[in-house]
């Protein structure tokens, strides 16, 4: 799930931080690709309106054990 969708579908960091109960620092420092425990839980809050997709995170963890 990546940041900016999750931006635009609240309309600002701060609706996000509120809404996930977390600092704002914490939502700045996010890289696009968002945490994925976050994205879960974003996921379940919308009704999957933000949709988690397993594979993207699949993808990023085999690039990073490659760069490894």
């Amino acid at each position: 799930m990546f940041k900016s969708d999750v931006i635009k579908h609240f309309k600002t960091a701060t609706a996000v931080w509120t809404a996930l109960g977390i600092t704002s620092g914490a939502v700045s420092q996010w890289p696009e690709l968002i945490p994925e425990k976050q994205a879960m839980r974003l996921s379940l809050m919308t009704n999957n309106q933000l949709k988690y997709n397993p594979e993207l995170y699949k993808k990023k963890l085999q690039a990073d054990t490659e760069a490894a």
